[in-house]
This record gives structure tokens, C-alpha cells and sequence, in this order.
């Protein structure tokens, strides 16, 4: 499953100092159990702290030491629907065997649910005698299960009624929006909201799905695997499909889908010869807009195929995009139900970014088909096993398709702006957590994200071959299981015959280690030795003295002080123990030590001594790509975080050094070179250039600082350095602007062309970050509202840019703003209105830097197509605000954290697992300075004592409290 994203509308680096500039994070924020009452303790001591008032459920606490084998397994599934948005009719026949001895109690789970009747072998049982329903449990008594044949097993038949139109929180069965579509999301938990269950991950079952509906209302009736029988009920406005999945799988994974749907159909001829039906649905009026979703798929099947020798299994495999979605996407075996976001791309409504995303989330979800769905998790603390492969496979794709270079910078610069101040808050868990009370809240940064990044650590130490020997004894061993994140290490270890067991570590400690790099160097015998030591800070239930050292592979290459040549080329140390020596003989000079490379490991890395000669050696010639650029980016962060220092302390900030400006004066140099030159590869290298000069981004840049965090310093420090920048280079950014103009109207979507948009883009926000004047009116104003208009209908990239360099300038001084902001508003309701496009103004206007800025966010909500119920719209006007327009959400009144506790509060009782999400505006609230940190306090309190509060808040708000 892929997480929903929650970046800014746009792929425009914007060098304003209150913009948090966050890069793409493919799939950001996040969404699991035991299912036993052996794995559940009582939460009491949250409940200590964060209020007297009582969630919504009873807190249950659940712990990966009390997991125990199911004591049934479910065998096979026969459902049938008879489907209606107001009531639903929901048979399940069920064939179980006991797992034990038998006589021991069913213990199904149902949430939201009315059982009408149930049956074992045919024998309709007695609620007083046969079973009981307390709270979201039916439990059949052993007794009516004690002369059960353990070999023969018996047939659970359940009838129970829901009503998908007040299913609110999108999880389970429910109806889309205004729409007619009804759709399902079981993932994690969602299932028994279908109808009672085992509805845990380690139980596999075979289905089979009938569904009946209304033919004019319902004419796509869609589920699993392949469709074996259709036909219409006699003398009804009814018909019905039947569809069949060979292969066992979870509840989470089942699906259906029934609605009046567009579409658009394909084939794609596997490796060994078989042919593949592909079909990707949307509402009609947007089937104009899947063509680049179906060569995402196609794309990604190859390239599995090509890359690890894994086929499509099925005859059948179906994609739909629906606008009311809690995530990204979801892998369902065969019918992939997607948030649209991830789906619909045209150049009139989607952006580079939103391209690539949909590359890499049609990836992700096709790539579960194996690393999930074929081999899939034993409990739910084992998601990263699933969903840190599968990202781990999304990046490794998307860079063979795009920009590798460019690729790893972004997954990089993502992991440092949300992981690792996960890592740094009180939520920071191990990518494996150990307990969870909602396991929704456990769909994160860190279990995607670092988990990915620790598949990329397998990889680095095994080799790119090792690591698909390992992959591939993976899936011939667990095929059609259920399993943990051992048995993948264990798997590596023997496809390769290595002791991998100190890789339980990365499993086990939250954190982001911290890796200390000290070389020096002995001229006589020409030898340079680093000096290397680990550690990771405290978290949350683990001192820092607790943690033991992590294997870590520094991938290190040594460079020429003056020249930049590459006097060693790339080397993997192995870093195992807290502290360790390697040792480079026949070193000429004393070299610049290039280490991290590819960054090789998720730390935070400091090299003793580097002096900024050396970085911006690495700048102009470091070999290995991401280097170069994070040479520059730490650059950045050094100039950065030592002006909050001068800020806080109330100096007068210093100019950048002449060294620095250099260095930028040599980029943007090779930049317009390199355009007047029109070399034939330069789409990749600009945007290398472009994220090279780039300002690193305010979350990014709250994990570099001392605590407390003072937002008002590095707001201060980020104004500074960007108005210096565009002071210095006012010319060269004109020039540069003027050279990357569009040469045709027409939108490409290649590495070049995407290049190309994000440097030039990153001009006009430099451009349009002076000061407001008569004499720069033409570019501070003029300038972007002709490339509004000029872009707009034709390219969508390039319009947000503009109307983002619009959104921060007051609107009684620049009537331009409104103007532009209401064409955008037009033509995203012409001819109808474009869900995708509306949640684009919302989320642009919310970053807006303007003290109207709560007044326009009220407005904004009171407007008639704000729906709080829409996960992506709720997300579009408050998590935009809340995370990338930090400047306005700390105001130090504490308006900002009154707006989001009270939005909070509204969705929790709509929405829980979204509502649970946002509360992340908090996560870093006792690392603040003083009154900020009493009002964000104060607020969090205020949610806990909240009534009915859900289990999702419940838990968030507890731990951040705690």
C-alpha cells in the first residue's frame, strides 16, 4: 500500500524562507494487529497522562512477543453481496479448520456490522447457547465446534448487513463521495467492517466473489482475480459477476468494486508467452486521462520481469481511481484500487512531480503482487517486510525510468525532511515496532521509508546480483506464506552464505545513528586512515546506552584537494562496532574523503575537520552524484543553522562568505553554458543543477538545529540567505530564466523537459522573491503572471509555479494575485469540476505567506467545495498548511495550533485514521522554545480530553505526551 502524499501542489523549489520547500515524499504519512486476545494488554498508562476522558473504543495495546498461530485457518471463501449504497446484504461461507485441538472457541472479528444470521455445517445457531456478541467480537463457543473432523473441517456461514453511505472513515466497504461508486479498502483492518472475520494477515484463503446489483446504477461489478461467470437476475433491473482469485491470500487483500465507471483496456504478453487483460477505471470524464497510468503499469511489469524475473500470475489485472481515498493506493491481489491522485495525469491538470509519482506508485502497487501479496506478512509488525521492499522496488524502478542521480536525491531529501524527524520525535519506532494500539498510526516514514532504506543496506553489502540471488530464494521459500522479517534476512544470508544476524539491529532500535568520520593523514608513509565511530541517540523506551552498534556501509571514495580527481576510487567499508579504523595505503596529497556515497546507510554523517574548501571541491568534482550535491546541500545547512545561531543570540547576521558565492556563481555559470549549449543530455543535469541550487527546506533543517528550536531565527536566517542569493545573482537568474523558455507548446514528460521546468522554475522563485517595488514590479509580478497564462491549458507544472511566486504578495497591492487565483478556479470547473485541480488551489493558497493568512484559511473552508470528509481535500487546506507553511502554523500567539487542534478534533469523529495523521503538526512540540511550547501543550491536551476521542488520536496524542 502506498502512503498519500503531503508535498507541496507542485514541484517548484521556492526559495522563500518561511516555505518548507519539502521535496516529493513519494508516499507520505502513513496506516494494522495480532487478531489473538493473547497479543492485547490494557494501554493504562497512556490513558494516565493524556486525560480522564475515554476514547471512543475500549485502548487495547498489542505486543509482537505475544503473537501466537491462529487456533483455525480459513481454507476458503465464498461471498456474496447483494450490493446497495444504503444496505448491503453480505453472505460469507466460510470453510475452517481447527489449527489445534478442537472445541476451542471462534473468535471472529466485526466492526460496524449487524449479524442476521449465522450457521455452522448447515445448523442455524442459537445467539443464547451457540455464540456471543460482545463489543467487535462474535464468538462461537467451542462447544458447537467440538465434534468438528479436524481433517474434513466445517462450514461458518454468515449473513450480517452494513450500509456503505455512512461509512465514513473509507475503510471497509463504503460509497465514494457524491458519486454512486462503492469501493473497499481492508488494509489493515478494514474487512471486518465487511463482515465478521479472522481477520488477521496469517490467514490465507481462496475466493470466491459474487456480487449483485442494480445494472443501470452498478454496471461494473469488479473483485479479485478473473472473472468466471456474469449474467442478469431474471425478471430484476439486476445482474451479477463471479470472480475467482486462485492464489490464497489475507482479508487485506480483498476487494470489489461496483459503480458506473470509464475505461480504458490493454494487453500485456509475459516473458513466457501468456496474455494479460488490463483495465484501468475512473469516472468517464477522466478516462482521457489514464494513458500514462497504463504505460505505468506495462512499464513495471517489464521491468519486474527484466529486472528480478517475477511475471504477472494472473489472467485479469485491473486498476481503479476513486477521489475518497485514506492512502495512496492499495496492492489488492488483481484489483488495485487507487487514490486518483496516483492515477490521472494529463498535462492540463498534473505536474512533473504528479507523473512521477503515478510511475512510482503504479510500480509500487504491481510490485506488491510478489513482495506482498504472494509472499505476505505473518502479523502486522511485519509490514516493512512488504512495504520496505516494495518502496525499496518503486525507487529502484523509477530510477532506471527517470534519473537515477536525480531519483536518489529526492528519496534522500524526503527520508531527511519527514524519517528523520520521526525518528527525532515521540513517535520514533524501529521500522519492525514492537507494540501499537492502532496499528494504523504505524503506517509511517520510518517503516516505509527507513525500511526501504535498510533493503538498500542488504543490497549495498550483498552486491546487486547477491541481493537478487537473496530476493529470489526469498520468494521460492515463502511462496504462498505467510512470514516475518527473519526469515527475509535469513534467506539473504543463505543465498549468499553470510552472517547477516547483526541486521536484526536496524529492526529492533529507533533512531537515526550517528556516524563520525575523522581521518588523518601521515605524509611520510602517504597513508590516510579514518577513524569511524557510531552511535544512535535515545528514543522513546530505549536509552541511547542500551542501543548497540548497527551495520553500516560506507561507501567511501577519496578526491584530489586541488585537481578534484578521484584518487581512490569507490570502496564499501563495513562499519559493525561502535568504533572502527580503515585504512587507504598509497595516498598521494592528503585527500578530500568522499564518504556516504550514493548515501549508503540512513545517518546522519559528520566528517571531522571538512573545512568548506573541501566541500566545494566536492561540488565541482565529486564522481559520485549525490555527493556532489549534498557537498553543496551541507554547505547550505552549515551557513544556515550558524546564522540561527547569530540570529537567536540577536547579532547582526554576516554576509555569505565570498568561498560560497563562488560556488554558486560557478553553478549558475555551467547552468547557462550548459543551456547555450544545448547539450543533447543536459534535462538530467539540470535538475541536478536545480536541486544544487536549492535552499534545503525548514523541517529539513529543524533536525540540524539546537533545541530549543527557534522558528523565528531560522525563518530570520533562510530570508537572509535567499535575499543575498537574489541580490548577488539578480542577472544570472534573469538570464538563466530566459534561456530555459519553452521552445514548443506542446508537454513532454522526459527526464530533459523535467529538467528543463524545474531550473527554470527554481528562477522565477528566486526572481520573485524581491522586494516588492516599482523598479522590480516586472519581475516580482509581471514575470509570473505571464508565465501563468502562458502555460496555463498546456502545462500544469509550470502554471503552479507561477501562481506560487503569486500566492505570498498581498492582494490589495497586487491585484494579479486574485486574478490569476480565480482563472485557476475557473478552469479547474470547466467543463466540470477537477477534484485533482481544486485540491491544487486549496493547498497552494494554504502556503501563502500573508497575515490575512487565517482569515483566507476560514474562507477557504467555509467555501463551498471544501469537503472535511475528502481525505484529499481535508489534506490539501490543513497538512499543506501545517507542514509546509511552518512560519504562519508556529505564530507565536498560537493561532496556527488553535486552527489545527480544532480541524483535528472535527475529522477525528469523521475520519480517525486521517485526523491521527495530522496530529504530526505536533510531533516536535517539546523541542520548542518556551511559549511555543506551552501553547502546542495546551492543545494536545485539549484533543486528549476530547469525548469519544478514536484509539487512532487516542494513541498519537498519549505518546506525544507522554
Amino acid at each position: 500500500m502506498a502512503l498519500p502524499s503531503m508535498t507541496r501542489p507542485s514541484q517548484t523549489m521556492r526559495v522563500r524562507p518561511w516555505k518548507s520547500l519539502s521535496s516529493s515524499l513519494k508516499y507520505s504519512f502513513c496506516m494494522l494487529q495480532l487478531g489473538s486476545a493473547a497479543g492485547a494488554r490494557h494501554y493504562s498508562s497512556l490513558s494516565a497522562v493524556a486525560s480522564p476522558a475515554s476514547p471512543a473504543a475500549p485502548v487495547v495495546e498489542y505486543f509482537r512477543k505475544d503473537y501466537r498461530q491462529p487456533p483455525y485457518s480459513v481454507r476458503k471463501i465464498d461471498l456474496n453481496f447483494d450490493l446497495d449504497e444504503a444496505e448491503t446484504l453480505v453472505t460469507a461461507t466460510n470453510t475452517v479448520f481447527p489449527t489445534g485441538e478442537a472445541g476451542e472457541d471462534l473468535v471472529l472479528d466485526g466492526e460496524e456490522v449487524n449479524l442476521v444470521d449465522v450457521y455452522v455445517d448447515g445448523r442455524k445457531l442459537n445467539s443464547h447457547d451457540d455464540y456471543k456478541i460482545e463489543g467487535d467480537k462474535l464468538t462461537i463457543f467451542g462447544s458447537v465446534l467440538q465434534a468438528v473432523d479436524s481433517k474434513k473441517g466445517f462450514e461458518l456461514k454468515t449473513v450480517v448487513k452494513i450500509s456503505p453511505e455512512k461509512n465514513l472513515a473509507l475503510s471497509g466497504l463504503y460509497k465514494s463521495g457524491s458519486s454512486d461508486l462503492l469501493c473497499t479498502q481492508c488494509e489493515a483492518m478494514g474487512y471486518r467492517r465487511i463482515t465478521y472475520s479472522l481477520d488477521r494477515p496469517d490467514v490465507l484463503s481462496v475466493y470466491r466473489v459474487r456480487l449483485e446489483a442494480d445494472r443501470a446504477k452498478y454496471p461494473i461489478l469488479l473483485s479479485n482475480g478473473n472473472l468466471v461467470d456474469q449474467g442478469v437476475v431474471e425478471g430484476t433491473d439486476k445482474h451479477w459477476a463471479v470472480w475467482e482469485d486462485p492464489f490464497p491470500k489475507p482479508s487485506y487483500l480483498f476487494a470489489l468494486v461496483a459503480g458506473d465507471l470509464g475505461f480504458i483496456r490493454d494487453t500485456y504478453t509475459t516473458k513466457s508467452g501468456r496474455t494479460v487483460q488490463l483495465g484501468i477505471y475512473s469516472d468517464k470524464e477522466n478516462v482521457d486521462k489514464l494513458d500514462h497510468a497504463m504505460y505505468s503499469l506495462k512499464e513495471s511489469m517489464k521491468w519486474d520481469e527484466d529486472t528480478f524475473n517475477l511475471e504477472c500470475d494472473l489472467d485479469v489485472y485491473n486498476v481503479v481511481a476513486t477521489n475518497d481515498f485514506n492512502m495512496g493506493a492499495m496492492e489488492n491481489k488483481g484489483l488495485n484500487i487507487f487514490n486518483s491522485a496516483y492515477v490521472l495525469a494529463d498535462s492540463k491538470t498534473a505536474t512533473d512531480t504528479d507523473y512521477e509519482r503515478i510511475l512510482g506508485v503504479i510500480g509500487h502497487e504491481y510490485f506488491h503482487n510478489w513482495s506482498g501479496n504472494r509472499v505476505t506478512v505473518r502479523d502486522w509488525f511485519q509490514l516493512t517486510l512488504k512495504e520496505g521492499l516494495t518502496v525499496f522496488r518503486d525507487q529502484w524502478f523509477s530510477a532506471d525510468k527517470t534519473s537515477a542521480a536525480v531519483k536518489r536525491i529526492e528519496d534522500v531529501r524526503a527520508l531527511r525532511s519527514r524519517q528523520f524527524a520521526e525518528d527525532a520525535g515521540p513517535m520514533a519506532h524501529p521500522i519492525r515496532p514492537e507494540s501499537y494500539i492502532s496499528m494504523d498510526n504505524f503506517y509511517t516514514a520510518t517503516v516505509y521509508s527507513k525500511g526501504a532504506e535498510i533493503i538498500g543496506v542488504y543490497k549495498t553489502i550483498l552486491g546487486t546480483e547477491g541481493f537478487k540471488k537473496g530476493l529470489a530464494l526469498y520468494f521460492e521459500l515463502f511462496d504462498g506464506q505467510a512470514v516475518t522479517c527473519d526469515d527475509f534476512r535469513q534467506a539473504m544470508a543463505d543465498a549468499n552464505n553470510v552472517d547477516l544476524s547483526a541486521m536484526d539491529r536496524w529492526y529492533t532500535q529507533a533512531g537515526t545513528p550517528v556516524v563520525e568520520v575523522t581521518p588523518s593523514y601521515d605524509e611520510a608513509t602517504q597513508r590516510l586512515t579514518l577513524d569511524v565511530r557510531q552511535h544512535t541517540p535515545s528514543t522513546p523506551g530505549q536509552p541511547a546506552d542500551d542501543k548497540r552498534p548497527v551495520v553500516i556501509p560506507l561507501v567511501t571514495g577519496l578526491l584530489h584537494p586541488l585537481t578534484g580527481e578521484e584518487l581512490h576510487a569507490s570502496k564499501l567499508l563495513l562499519l559493525t562496532e561502535q568504533s572502527q579504523q580503515f585504512v587507504f595505503e598509497n595516498v598521494p596529497v592528503q585527500p578530500v574523503v568522499s564518504t556516504l556515497r550514493e548515501f549508503s546507510a540512513p545517518v546522519h554523517l559528520t566528517v571531522t575537520g571538512q573545512t568548506d574548501a573541501e566541500l566545494v571541491t566536492m561540488m565541482a568534482h565529486d564522481t559520485d552524484a549525490f555527493n556532489q550535491w549534498d557537498a553543496g546541500n551541507r554547505y547550505f545547512t552549515k551557513l544556515l543553522v550558524d546564522y540561527v545561531a547569530q540570529s537567536s543570540s540577536g547579532d547582526s547576521l554576516a554576509p555569505l562568505p565570498d568561498r560560497f558565492v563562488d560556488a554558486i556563481a560557478t553553478i549558475l555559470q555551467n547552468a547557462i553554458q550548459q543551456v547555450q549549449s544545448c547539450a543533447a543530455d543536459g534535462g538530467k543535469d539540470l535538475s541536478l543543477l536545480a536541486y544544487a541550487l536549492s535552499i534545503p527546506d525548514e523541517m529539513t533543517l529543524l533536525t540540524q538545529l539546537p533545541v530549543p528550536l527557534n522558528i523565528d531565527a531560522l525563518h530570520h536566517a533562510r530570508g537572509h540567505m535567499r535575499l543575498a542569493l537574489v541580490t548577488r545573482f539578480q542577472r544570472e537568474w534573469e538570464q538563466l530564466y530566459r534561456l530555459l523558455a519553452p521552445t514548443s507548446s506542446t508537454y513532454v514528460f522526459s527526464p530533459a523537459e523535467v529538467g528543463r521546468r524545474k531550473l527554470r522554475n527554481l528562477c522565477l522563485s528566486f526572481l520573485t522573491a524581491l522586494p516588492l517595488t516599482p523598479a522590480t514590479r516586472a519581475l516580482v509580478v509581471d514575470l509570473p503572471r505571464e508565465q501563468y497564462f502562458a502555460s496555463a491549458g498546456t502545462s500544469m507544472t509550470d502554471a503552479l509555479a507561477a501562481v506560487a511566486a503569486l500566492v505570498d504578495l498581498p492582494s490589495n497591492d497586487v491585484p494579479e494575485r486574485e486574478e490569476v487565483l480565480q482563472h485557476f478556479y475557473e478552469a479547474a470547473c470547466t467543463p466540470t469540476k477537477n477534484a485533482l485541480v481544486l485540491n491544487k488551489w486549496f493547498a497552494i493558497q494554504a502556503t501563502a505567506d500573508v497575515a490575512t493568512i487565517f482569515d483566507d484559511l476560514r474562507r477557504l473552508q467555509q467555501h463551498p467545495d471544501f469537503i472535511l470528509s475528502n481525505p484529499n481535500r481535508a489534506r490539501s487546506l490543513l497538512s499543506t498548511f501545517s507542514s509546509l507553511n511552518l512560519h504562519h502554523f508556529h505564530r507565536p500567539d498560537g493561532s496556527g495550533y488553535r486552527f489545527m487542534a480544532d480541524n483535528i478534533l472535527a475529522l477525528d469523529a469523521i475520519n480517525p485514521q486521517v485526523a491521527a495523521r495530522m496530529l504530526s503538526c505536533f510531533a516536535l512540540w517539546k523541542k520548542f522554545d518556551g511559549n511555543r511550547k506551552l501553547l502546542m501543550e495546551e492543545e494536545l491536551r485539549r484533543i486528549a480530553a476530547a469525548p469519544k476521542l478514536s484509539p487512532d488520536s487516542f494513541e498519537v496524542v498519549g505518546r506525544y505526551l507522554k
